[in-house]
Order: C-alpha cells, then structure tokens, then sequence
C-alpha cells in the first residue's frame, strides 16, 4: 500500500512523505479499506502545520475516506468484501461512559479519531472499526460523498448546536468547503442565511447559492441573526458573530482550534447570548446528515489531486486557493 506520512509537522510539501508498506489486514472487529478517495480537511492542515498537537507520530492523516471493503476481520457481520463504506473522524469510543450512553459519543474521554490516533485515509488502505463505519447513499459518487464525511456531517451538527429553528434567521462566518454544505442545509429548512467572508468570490457564491446577503468580516449583516456558526479558525470572527445576534442567540463554533478569542464587552453576551464549540460528531449524526444529504440533494464541489500531491494541495489550502474542498484519488 501507498501512503503520505506525517512524521513531524512543520511548513511546506515535505512535512508529508511518500511511504510503500505492506497492505495491513484487519484485527476482530475491523475492516480493510480500499480508499478510492479521500477529502482534505483544515483539520488535517493544523495536525501537519502542529497547530493541532499531534496524538501520534508518525501518522497517515486524512478522515474523509471513501473505499471498498477489502478484507473483513473475526466477529464483523455488517459488511462484505466490495461493500462500498465511509471512514469519518469518529473512528471508536468506548461506549459505556456516561457520554456514551446518553447518545454524545463525541465526548467520550476514550474516544479515537481517524487520522489523528489512528493512520487514516492519505493511503491506499486503511484499517477502521466495523461499527464506525457508515454506509453511503447511492447517489453521491466517491469523489462527491468524501466531502460529506466530514464538512457535510461537522457543518450539520454546528447548525443544529446553533439551535437554528426552520425559517429562521443563521449567519455563516467563513465560507470553505464546509459552509458550501451547511448553506445547503439551512436554505432546505427554509432559513434566511447570511454570509461573512473575506473573499469576494465566496460572497458571490453565497449569492448564487440562495444567501439573502453577503459581506465581509467587517460588515454587520442588516438584521439581528437567530443563530450564527463560525468556520473561520479566528476568535475576533466569533466576536463579531456574536454582536450579530438577536437576544437569546447563539454561536456554534466549528473550530477544533482557534488561534484566541479577544476581549471583549459583556454587553454583547448579555440578554441570554450563548457561546458553544461543536466538538467531533456523532455516528447519528453522521447518519442523518448523510440521509438528508441525497434528499435534498446535496452537490459538492471538489478539486480532485493525486494522493502523492497532498503536501501541496495543504499548502493551497492554507493560501484559501481551494475551490469547494479537495480530494485526493488514488488512481
């Protein structure tokens, strides 16, 4: 198998290196993966850049991976050799903590995660847990569903985090790979959207997709927002979501890191404004943001590069030259 190695984070292509290694076979409970494709997340970015610190090293990052079952290990009953499967972020938790079994396996103390714990989808192969591994809607193409995996399914649980009720009032603050799906969602449930970003070409694209307005950072949109998700790793873009809400408000941060959060007035906090992070997903989650996806449906817009091109398809999207997300192909 072919794989691109992280063995120490630092800047530039050659934090990645290219790896041949025997194909790894599955342990009891798990299934081989045959990746055919597999999305670039800004996640993957701040493990290789080390503003995610590592949990492992070396490790293959990449937690977007669309494949087939290629192998199928003792006492695994769902899955069949050729079975198409999704390997998500989410990779196991341990299912008998308090989080767990009130449904909010995100937070398990124990919890693993692709790409980050455990090698993930910049490879021909991967190993992942039998029942972690979600099936995929037939109308998506590989390429098509690897975006989903993990911008689709973070983008609709910031939403509902958010407390966005249908037809109601949302801001968008940043607007990558994830906000083009989130947007997606919130325009189905009949919600006004609103859009802050710097780029002029993604508020055109807001436009285009149904927002009601687009501006920049530095702009206030015309109307008090019911709810508000950042995407933007920045602090001082949650601030400004934050004076953009209605009283009673929220701001859902999708940010597994964010660079700080300035001070601020409490002013702008008061009359029952929230603040929450949007930590991991669910299966469940996963699950309903893939069946709601080929409802709608969804259309993802993705850059296909070559698996050995990873190290530069980062670098692009640090520059924000992606357009819509990035997937790497194996063949």
């Amino acid at each position: 198998m072919r794989a691109m190695l992280l063995e120490k984070p630092g800047r530039g292509p050659s934090a990645l290196r290219a790896i041949d290694v025997p194909d790894m076979e599955p342990a009891t409970g798990e299934i081989a993966v045959d990746v055919t494709a597999c999305g670039v997340c800004r996640t993957d970015l701040q493990l290789c850049r080390g503003d995610l610190a590592p949990r492992r090293l070396p490790i293959v990052p990449g937690h977007q991976a669309v494949g087939r079952v290629a192998a199928i290990g003792p006492e695994v009953g769902q899955w069949r050799v050729g079975d198409r499967v999704g390997v998500a972020w989410l990779a196991e938790a341990c299912g008998k903590c308090a989080h767990c079994l009130r449904g909010r396996e995100n937070l398990c103390a124990q919890a693993r995660f692709t790409g980050w714990d455990l090698d993930g989808g910049y490879a021909t192969r991967l190993l992942a847990r039998a029942d972690f591994a979600l099936s995929l809607p037939d109308r998506f193409t590989d390429l098509e569903a690897a975006p989903l995996l993990c911008g689709g399914v973070i983008g609709y649980r910031a939403l509902v985090v958010s407390g966005i009720e249908k037809g109601g009032r949302i801001g968008l603050y940043g607007f990558g790979a994830s906000a083009l799906i989130a947007i997606q969602i919130a325009r189905h449930w009949g919600c006004d959207v609103y859009v802050c970003t710097r780029s002029e070409r993604e508020q055109r694209r807001a436009l285009d997709l149904g927002a009601k307005w687009a501006g920049g950072y530095e702009a206030s949109p015309p109307v008090a927002l019911d709810a508000a998700v950042t995407f933007a790793p920045s602090g001082d873009v949650v601030v400004s979501a934050l004076r953009a809400l209605e009283r009673g408000g929220t701001v859902a941060v999708n940010a597994i890191h964010l660079d700080r959060i300035p001070q601020f007035s409490y002013d702008d906090l008061w009359w029952e404004r929230s603040l929450r992070s949007v930590a991991n997903f669910t299966r469940s989650d996963a699950l309903a943001l893939l069946a709601l996806a080929a409802e709608i449906p969804i259309r993802t817009t993705v850059e296909v590069h070559r698996i050995d091109q990873a190290g530069a398809v980062l670098d692009r999207l640090e520059a924000g030259q992606i357009d819509g997300a990035a997937v790497l192909a194996t063949n």
